[in-house]
């Protein structure tokens, strides 16, 4: 479960890093973080896509959410019985838990 995790968050932590830095044109010197490279970038997947360039970005993000949901539901299937019992004791915990008794000194019923 951990390397499908780890298969799963480092393309978008590269994308996204990637993506900010070559935003912002903090490019350290390489070409590939640049604003230049960064509109070449989008500008060729619009061609090949048939996109205006300006529209990818927020399909990719729609992708990634879409893609994070489907993972994390997988990964409660999975684990659903833990997250039942979690859920459960949860459960009992709080309605074993007395009701906050009023103070004197409570400032919330000062005039």
């Amino acid at each position: 479960m951990k390397v499908f995790l780890v298969l799963w968050g480092m393309p978008i932590v590269l994308l996204g890093s990637w993506y900010g830095l070559s935003y912002y044109d903090m490019n350290f010197g390489f070409f590939m973080l640049t604003r230049q490279a960064h509109e070449l970038v989008f500008a060729v997947y619009g061609n090949a896509l048939g996109l205006p360039p300006e529209t990818i970005p927020p399909l990719v993000a729609r992708a990634i959410v879409f893609d994070s949901l489907m993972v994390f539901s997988i990964i409660a299937f999975r684990r659903r019985k833990k997250i039942a019992a979690w859920w459960a004791a949860r459960q009992t915990s709080s309605e074993l838990r007395p009701a906050p008794v009023p103070r004197a000194d409570s400032l919330s019923k000062a005039p």
